[in-house]
């Protein structure tokens, strides 16, 4: 397993060892005691699943309380992933990273608590997967505007599906003003 950290402290691109042959492959998407020897210690409580289509842009979601830090990766098909550092006192804050896992490299994403994050479906179909350090808190959830000109972004997708929630989002100076 090899860890690469991004220009944003708290996340890093995990590549896994792939086991691979004529028959398919074989991939350990999680050890604990092998994830803590590479310094990355994630207390999980929940583990999610989201099926979407091409275009489908989910985020830039973050929880105001109870902030979570997620593992994500894809079984199926690509996506281009995002992280957003929202964080007031970070040097980074403000700044993006962005990197495209699909179930051919296997690679993950962790994202430390604290941050916003979003994707975007670049293949026909796609499976991703959240491993989470907390719970998901409805009335704590808010929204970023994937396209805010502030944060400019390079989706790699220009016309993109969205909830109505992430349609109405909110711009990152606004968001800056509840800090």
């Amino acid at each position: 397993m090899e860890v690469i950290e991004s220009p944003i402290k708290g996340v890093s691109l995990i590549k896994p060892k792939v086991f691979g042959d004529n028959r398919g492959l074989f991939v350990e998407t999680w050890q604990q005691k092998r994830y803590e020897e590479m310094g990355l210690k994630m207390p999980f409580v929940q583990d999610n699943h989201s099926r979407s289509t091409y275009g489908v842009l989910r985020g830039l979601h973050f929880q105001k309380e109870h902030s979570q830090g997620k593992l994500v990766s894809v079984s199926y098909g690509s996506v281009y992933d995002v992280a957003v550092d929202i964080r007031k006192n970070s040097p980074t804050f403000g700044q993006w990273y962005g990197i495209e896992l699909s179930a051919d490299n296997q690679w993950q994403l962790w994202i430390e608590p604290g941050l916003a994050h979003g994707f975007v479906v670049t293949s026909e179909i796609a499976h991703f997967h959240y491993k989470c350090t907390d719970y998901y808190y409805p009335e704590f959830e808010a929204s970023i505007y994937y396209a805010d000109k502030d944060l400019a972004i390079e989706w790699p997708i220009n016309d993109v599906i969205l909830s109505e929630k992430d349609k109405n989002a909110m711009s990152f100076a606004d968001f800056c003003k509840t800090l």
